[in-house]
């Protein structure tokens, strides 16, 4: 068989197939087995759905807090506990689903921004909100519950507990279900890149525990911030056409946008407030007098560091770990690797 043959047997990437080859029948064919029906005849309703009620959703985020602040009470006078194989594990399989998610919402989301355009996408409910979409929309609104898993590991491990990891984990599962029940076409932008940052941010963690280590723990923190940045200008944008199309026309604006009132102010307020605390952190960490520390001040940040828990944050923080002298002053990513030797000068 000569090149050309052998080129022509090659699926090739397209518009209608961006991987070459058609995923959704594998999807389709995997999740058939498991739930005996399709998976475009999902049909989300809310308050018949499994956690599709805010009663569901706001005890399952209070149990959360509740667990962790009382397992943290618990292991106050116990020995923390390894946990170096259900940790890699954990990585690694949040590291598949997000992957695969991100590629079905990249093969669905392709071809109807090509031949449609991004305003009817993100705005039209035939766009944005078709029946495969649906599924993948619940699908990654239940990982946000088993992502709470990290907050276990914190507390078993004996890490701190920090106001943004904690408070990201219960406002991202919320944030969700408020997009779900709200019907908003744009959802896919902030969960496609979320999507991206956690396979990143999971292979990270995943070749951390492994004792692997990587250099460009900082960038996710940026790629963090870039996100947010991206899913406020569509959300302002698609929030701003909605209201001022509905109530003040005499405005400009590019015409209605699917989606409920209560979930444009959510997304808003949320992903707003996500913003602010990632840039304040990115400067607390990195940027904190424009230079590393050394010598004696090097061994003391090292000895007495209280900068937020590496993997808490970029879990659902998506921030990344404090850095002195390249080796991380806290969290998962110093539990499984050694940390580099602290030069001391002469004088110190």
């Amino acid at each position: 068989m000569s090149s050309s043959d052998i080129l022509k047997t090659i699926p090739l990437p397209s518009i209608e197939r961006p991987f070459g080859v058609h995923l959704w029948p594998l999807f389709d064919k995997a999740f058939t087995s498991v739930k005996g029906y399709h998976p475009q005849d999902f049909d989300f309703q809310p308050r018949e759905t499994p956690m599709s009620t805010l009663k569901e959703t706001g005890i399952t985020i209070l149990a959360y807090y509740v667990i962790i602040l009382g397992g943290r009470e618990l292991m106050r006078n116990r020995p923390a506990f390894k946990l170096k194989i259900p940790f890699i594990i954990h990585n690694f399989y949040l590291t598949a689903i997000s992957a695969t998610l991100l590629a079905l919402f990249v093969e669905q989301l392709v071809p109807t921004l090509a031949h449609h355009g991004l305003f009817y996408t993100i705005c039209d409910v035939k766009g944005g909100w078709t029946p495969p979409l649906v599924i993948l929309y619940y699908l990654n609104y239940l990982t946000k519950y088993l992502e709470l898993i990290d907050t276990v590991f914190l507390v078993l491990k004996k890490k701190p507990l920090t106001f943004l990891h904690c408070y990201h984990h219960g406002a991202t599962a919320l944030l969700c279900y408020t997009q779900l029940i709200g019907l908003t076409s744009v959802s896919w932008v902030p969960i496609t890149l979320n999507l991206g940052v956690h396979v990143v941010m999971y292979w990270y963690y995943f070749q951390s525990a492994r004792g692997i280590r990587i250099w460009w723990k900082q960038w996710i923190t940026t790629f963090q911030i870039v996100q947010f940045v991206i899913d406020l200008v569509f959300v302002y944008f698609a929030s701003y056409t909605y209201f001022t199309s509905t109530y003040f026309p005499w405005m400009p604006n590019a015409g209605n946008c699917a989606g409920e009132e209560f979930a444009a102010f959510a997304g808003m307020g949320i992903i707003s407030s996500y913003l602010v605390l990632f840039i304040s952190f990115y400067f607390a960490t990195y940027k904190k007098d424009g230079k590393r520390p050394t010598g004696r001040k090097a061994a003391r940040s090292l000895k007495d560091a209280q900068l937020p828990d590496v993997h808490s944050l970029m879990n659902h923080g998506k921030a990344s770990p404090a850095i002195t002298n390249g080796a991380a002053t806290n969290g998962f990513a110093s539990s499984t690797a050694t940390p580099s030797r602290v030069t001391r000068s002469r004088k110190a």
